[in-house]
């Protein structure tokens, strides 16, 4: 990644949370914590953060904490081949005049180019989901209430009495941080309580992960394998992955990303 762009991160960061740690920095970037460590020495001498131990902090202390993990804008384009052969294989699950649950990410926003000949009813808490939806296909769109959280282009509401619960969905389809033999992981804990209202409203829960995730590691488990219906990721997925998956007793789908096209491979219930 360039020094202007990890900059540009770092920096928007800092303006989320109170303090941010190297190691959440390395996170963000994919640099080496040497990389990140002069990066915020020069950004410290361009008084455009302050250094602390162990990480660094605004000039100003933000008024509003954001949600963990990198801006929307820096994840769509990493993996984009990936997301979008992903997101191309969930949108071929939709059956026309089914209600549906697309949770905001990068990989499942990728959906809305591949559903434009359904008539689905769809529910999400994305804002560029909802408006593509609106814009561009004769889907009914509900949107969930809450707070708009402009980084991750998400909504969110630490309420119990929001919409969530009087919206019933065959499928759900979500993205992750990482995923495990424990389960699905994400980063922030409002995320996790928001995603766990809506898993509960949908029989089936697709997760759509490109193969990199099955590498990543969060302390936070949003659900466990034996929740999940079927996970689809690209094919630079491991053998060792795969074996994970079906030790779960979860239906995996490849989507080859240059071939465009699809093959399933079903694993059977442990």
């Amino acid at each position: 990644m360039h020094e202007k762009e990890r900059h540009r991160i770092i920096l928007s960061a800092v303006q989320d949370k109170p303090v941010v740690t190297v190691q959440e920095m390395v996170d963000l970037t994919d640099s080496s914590e040497a990389t990140i460590r002069r990066d915020i020495a020069a950004l410290h001498l361009q008084k455009k953060l302050r250094r602390v131990r162990g990480g660094a902090e605004a000039m100003t202390p933000p008024q509003f904490v954001g949600l963990a993990g990198r801006p929307f804008h820096v994840n769509e384009t990493i993996h984009a081949a990936e997301k979008r052969a992903i997101a191309r294989a969930a949108a071929g699950l939709c059956q026309d005049g089914e209600a549906i649950i697309i949770n905001g990410g990068t990989t499942t926003q990728q959906m809305v180019h591949f559903l434009g000949q359904r008539r689905l009813q769809v529910f999400t808490n994305s804002f560029p989901i909802a408006d593509h939806l609106l814009r561009h296909t004769k889907d009914t769109v509900m949107v969930a209430g809450g707070m708009i959280y402009r980084e991750q282009n998400i909504i969110l509401s630490p309420f119990d009495n929001d919409v969530t619960r009087n919206f019933y969905a065959t499928k759900m389809f979500m993205g992750a941080q990482g995923i495990g033999a424990l389960g699905l992981m994400e980063a922030d804990p409002l995320l996790i309580q928001a995603e766990q209202k809506l898993i509960n409203q949908a029989d089936e829960l697709i997760v759509l992960v490109d193969s990199s995730k099955f590498r990543q590691r969060s302390s936070l488990i949003l659900c466990r394998l034996d929740r999940i219906s079927a996970i689809i990721t690209d094919d630079g997925v491991r053998d060792e992955e795969r074996a994970m998956v079906e030790s779960g007793g979860v239906k995996l789908i490849i989507a080859p990303v240059r071939a465009g096209a699809m093959s399933e491979e079903s694993v059977p219930a442990a």
